[in-house]
């Protein structure tokens, strides 16, 4: 079977068209899988899936699921979540990336597009990372980044499962050597997270700039007078400073692709190599579906 496929713009990204194979669980697991290595994001086009055929089609190559501890579940027993909260302009993020429990791949399919806007938009860390000038990757090679978070209980829930205690939570997070936490009396997790802006992609083990810096950042001025839950800083406890931010976005901002989507469309990310954001729009029609998972390969 041949399987039509375009590169998405300039980068590595491709498109499978459903020219010759109408039904997206008839495709080639294998193919799919060596493309992904290379690629990191492949978007599937005129297969006319919904979220319910998304996390059929997902499981094939899954190890497991986890949940969206921010997105209303589709089914409150299920993993697939909406992501049409608001129409605002979400900022690049790695899905999780203030905390240890990031997935390998999050899914996207959409159903009805906004009118205008709501685009999709991706960054290739590897090609950030590449971008920076020598003096912004020593700083980030030298320090760590430090995430400061409070999880309500019904928040580490949807990481570890509705019914897990305390003690499965103190024995998940005793694993992680990058974790120091406190539970409060109504078993609020506090925790502080350390990881390195720059990771290691699960496939090619390339440099790239992958986290949440952006969107932490940008949390934080935003919640300057309240009460705060969540900090970031780097591992010694000093602010990340603004001209530092600004060289980031400077960069990101000049290599922002974007998925404008289709009926139909469902998309496949590496999380360990691509940050991802969205464009605003103003159509409360607009249904786009995520999923999240590790990958079985």
């Amino acid at each position: 079977m041949t399987i039509q496929i375009d590169s998405l713009e300039t980068s590595t990204k491709k498109i499978i068209y459903s020219n010759e194979c109408k039904e997206i669980l008839n495709l080639s697991v294998a193919k799919i899988q060596e493309m992904f290595k290379s690629s990191g994001i492949i978007l599937f086009r005129g297969f006319e899936v919904t979220h319910e055929l998304m996390q059929v089609f997902a499981e094939q190559f899954s190890s497991r699921f986890t949940r969206d501890d921010d997105k209303p579940l589709v089914d409150p027993n299920g993993f697939v979540s909406s992501v049409d909260i608001g129409m605002h302009e979400i900022l690049p993020h790695r899905e999780n990336g203030s905390s240890p429990f990031s997935p390998d791949a999050v899914w996207f399919c959409c159903t009805i597009p906004a009118a205008q806007g709501g685009e999709t938009l991706f960054w290739d860390g590897i090609q950030v990372w590449q971008k920076f000038s020598e003096e912004l990757k020593e700083l980030f090679i030298s320090k760590k980044i430090k995430f400061v978070h409070k999880f309500p209980a019904d928040k580490w829930k949807h990481f570890l499962g509705s019914d897990a205690t305390i003690s499965d939570a103190k024995q998940v997070l005793d694993g992680f050597n990058s974790v120091k936490y406190q539970i409060d009396e109504e078993e609020s997790i506090y925790t502080e997270y350390i990881c390195s802006a720059v990771i290691q992609t699960k496939y090619s083990n390339q440099n790239a700039f992958v986290n949440d810096i952006i969107t932490g950042n940008s949390n934080l001025k935003g919640c300057a007078n309240l009460e705060l839950e969540s900090a970031l800083t780097f591992e010694d406890g000093s602010l990340i400073p603004d001209v530092v931010i600004e060289k980031i976005e400077k960069v990101m901002y000049s290599l922002t692709e974007e998925i404008q989507w289709q009926a139909g469309d469902l998309v496949m990310i590496d999380n360990s190599r691509f940050l991802h954001g969205r464009r605003a729009f103003n159509d409360s029609r607009r249904r786009l579906f995520a999923l999240l998972s590790y990958l079985n390969f």
